[in-house]
């Protein structure tokens, strides 16, 4: 475009910029504006993401202002990944079984509601840890939206079987029900028998009331032959990791996650191969808050 200027470059953004922005409540700390940016600047587009704090009260309003306003897409982070499902024109397959969205691409005719968690996840299992989920038996911590995406994309995967624990029965069945013949819910204690272990709960993630706490998986029953993935990426790494790996465990933290998942959002929006070396890179090298949203 004629006069545009690159992501990062002087004068961006400009006039010209298209933009793109996060939204949540509270959404100050995000990290999603700081790996779209990278990517941006990666590929030479004249794109801004932004964060937007939007209360859910305000969520109508700011979903009809992005699209008057010529946004072109939206991350969206919590609280809003179930009520964004319900809001958009239409939805992926995915986020249509999820009932959550996390991306919503913003087209003439409409919005449309993606959810890219799950993909996130499984390339973050492949990068990390070089971790093929197919015919793995697996065990998932929690039955909420990070969960549910967690097990689908196990399934869709091929895992031989995806055990959910969790608080609440109905939930976790709900959440079992989405792995279709190979899910069930479980106890934690099948943990011991899982080749892979995810904990998909905020407990210990840094800057909430829960900091302190450790998922429902005791670390006593992790050890050498499994890989072990904590979802929460604030510390790095959490507690949990750490007994995980004093017992000899492989252990991966949420960060590749949110790269991944960030870097399939940009895909959508651009229609560019997203650089997501660029992206890892504008994530490590520079310190980040301890409390932080994606």
């Amino acid at each position: 475009m004629s006069g545009s200027v690159a992501a990062g470059e002087p004068g961006w953004p400009a006039g010209t910029s298209v933009v793109v922005g996060v939204i949540g409540d509270p959404v100050r700390h995000s990290l999603s504006p700081v790996l779209h940016n990278a990517a941006f600047a990666a590929l030479g587009l004249d794109w801004v993401s932004v964060a937007f704090s939007v209360p859910p009260a305000s969520l109508d309003a700011a979903l009809a202002g992005a699209r008057a306003l010529g946004v072109r897409g939206l991350s969206v982070t919590m609280p809003h990944k179930e009520a964004v499902a319900a809001k958009v024109d239409r939805t992926s397959p995915t986020a249509a079984r999820l009932g959550a969205v996390n991306c919503v691409v913003i087209e003439p005719d409409g919005l449309v509601g993606e959810n890219t968690d799950g993909q996130g996840f499984v390339a973050a299992l492949h990068r990390g840890a070089g971790f093929d989920p197919s015919g793995r038996r697996c065990l998932v911590a929690g039955a909420g939206g990070a969960a549910r995406a967690v097990v689908l994309a196990l399934a869709e995967a091929g895992a031989s079987e995806v055990v959910v624990v969790g608080r609440s029965p109905v939930r976790v069945a709900d959440a079992a029900s989405l792995a279709g013949r190979v899910g069930r819910a479980g106890v934690p204690s099948e943990a011991a028998d899982a080749e892979l272990v995810v904990n998909a709960t905020p407990l210990g993630m840094a800057g909430t009331t829960e900091a302190g706490a450790l998922p429902p998986i005791d670390p006593v029953l992790l050890g050498p032959g499994q890989l072990v993935m904590d979802l929460v990426y604030a510390p790095r790494p959490t507690r949990w990791l750490e007994l995980a790996q004093r017992r000899g465990a492989e252990v991966l933290d949420g960060l590749g996650m949110l790269v991944h998942q960030a870097a399939l959002q940009v895909e959508l929006w651009s229609g560019c191969h997203a650089p997501v070396e660029a992206m890892w890179h504008a994530v490590t090298v520079r310190p980040f808050p301890p409390s932080v949203a994606r």
